[in-house]
């Protein structure tokens, strides 16, 4: 995916949802923080976004809304090329104070509508619970090509409520690259 794209996808959710704010969650949030020239090649071969919308409803009608309309195999997606995955705000375990870094996409592109993109420490804390083999591939390549600082991630790592039972293992993990 590229940032036009990101911004693309952006436009049409808010659209949707006739709201002027959404939540970028899932990996392609670091095109809010990088271009896709700046990041490893690998980082920018999705077709999806995950988008939450900034706030919903206890059933998830806006979500609901944005992947009926822009979905996996939606004339959206076959139009395009790409697609927008629905997701809760709650569907990534972050760090404490995670709102308050969130990185702002909005230009002449995205209209009225901002898509809101998580900080990219914040990311790769959250892909580091998740604890996927891709996620573990997603954060090692930023580490890599020095566009996160190990020390830092671990840092915030260590804002993840120590409750959380798959923070000690992303902590290693983020101590050994």
């Amino acid at each position: 995916m590229r940032r036009d794209e990101l911004e693309h996808a952006i436009r049409a959710a808010t659209d949707i949802i006739h709201g002027d704010r959404v939540i970028v969650i899932g990996s392609q949030s670091i095109l809010g923080s990088f271009t896709e020239d700046q990041l490893p090649a690998a980082m920018t071969m999705s077709d999806a976004v995950d988008i939450a919308p900034f706030s919903d409803d206890d059933a998830g009608t806006l979500a609901d809304s944005i992947d009926s309309a822009l979905g996996e195999w939606s004339p959206f997606h076959k139009e395009f090329g790409f697609y927008v995955q629905a997701a809760e705000r709650e569907t990534a375990v972050l760090p404490a104070d995670w709102e308050y870094r969130l990185v702002g996409v909005r230009n002449e592109r995205t209209r009225n509508s901002t898509g809101l993109c998580l900080d990219p420490y914040d990311l790769c804390a959250a892909k580091l619970i998740a604890a996927r083999p891709k996620d573990h591939a997603f954060v090692l390549a930023l580490v890599e090509s020095s566009l996160i600082d190990r020390a830092r991630l671990v840092d915030r790592i260590r804002l993840i409520d120590p409750s959380e039972p798959r923070r000690d293992a992303a902590l290693s993990w983020a101590m050994s690259v």
